[in-house]
């Protein structure tokens, strides 16, 4: 199969328990295991943290390139950084504190070996405390045309389980600083720039969950956040005025109402998925 890199992001605030996890799940639990491991450190980290990586880096030896960035700077720009180092054209992303199955990368591959995709990501599973413990699922379309159809309204994709060709990524201007929507905002320019998708139909990463996530992302500081969003895709017209208005009804309301209401409204967004 072809060869592919990792590529990953961790911060001051991660937990060393679950970035150790994440690494022993893209490497010796694999069916097939990446050529090398991008890891950017965003600023500097913990010494546990220090500690977790060097033991990573004396089992896999230059397989692991840590990519020291002297303060953090988010998520977008730590990507875009990593992704230089990248010495594949195909690259699958991680998150620090994520589990991907043991065939997540034999079924991404196959999918780039047998058809003509820039981007293959899957459906992924939440858990909270325990991976064996399942709570909910983000399920997104299979097809690129449905796929772009929902990119009208939500991310259609779910970033921790993409695997992407580098070359279609910087054709489409590289990741981009625009905080929370860092890969929203990515999937968007690729698709305007002509990049096709597919989602596998079903689970390949299994992501922590929790009710300290869905509260960042509620109150009027997110909703400004994401009202800037919005009004960039209207600005680079990929919203006309009658879906910029759409968007923010849809979008920015859920995000002010009280924490309770909010609360249920994702838990039906989960149901109806």
């Amino acid at each position: 199969m072809e060869k592919f890199s990792v590529l990953m992001s961790v911060y001051i605030g991660e937990n060393p328990a679950f970035l150790h996890r994440a690494l022993e799940s893209i490497t010796f639990q694999q069916s097939v295991q990446p050529d090398e491991i991008i890891l950017v450190e965003d600023g500097p980290l913990t010494e546990p943290l220090y500690v977790t990586i060097n033991d990573w880096r004396n089992v896999l030896g230059s397989r692991l390139i840590c990519v020291p960035l002297p303060e953090n700077r988010g998520l977008g720009f730590a990507l875009r950084i990593g992704m230089r180092h990248c010495n594949n054209e195909i690259i699958a992303r991680m998150d620090s504190d994520d589990i991907s199955l043991p065939d997540r990368f034999e079924k991404q591959l196959e999918v780039f070996a047998q058809t003509d995709v820039d981007v293959c990501s899957s459906w992924v599973s939440e858990f909270v405390d325990n991976e064996r413990h399942i709570v909910s699922y983000r399920r997104v379309p299979e097809r690129h045309d449905d796929i772009v159809h929902l990119l009208k309204l939500r991310n259609a994709l779910n970033h921790p389980a993409t695997m992407y060709k580098k070359s279609s990524v910087q054709k489409a201007g590289d990741y981009q600083s625009m905080n929370f929507f860092e890969d929203y905002y990515l999937w968007i320019r690729m698709a305007m720039s002509g990049s096709k998708f597919y989602n596998i139909q079903q689970p390949l990463v299994n992501m922590r969950f929790g009710p300290d996530q869905l509260k960042r992302r509620s109150g009027f500081k997110y909703a400004k956040v994401e009202y800037v969003f919005i009004r960039k895709l209207h600005q680079i017209g990929y919203l006309d005025d009658l879906e910029f208005i759409r968007n923010l009804f849809l979008r920015i309301t859920p995000r002010i109402v009280p924490h309770r209401a909010f609360m249920r409204f994702y838990e039906l967004l989960r149901k109806l998925n």
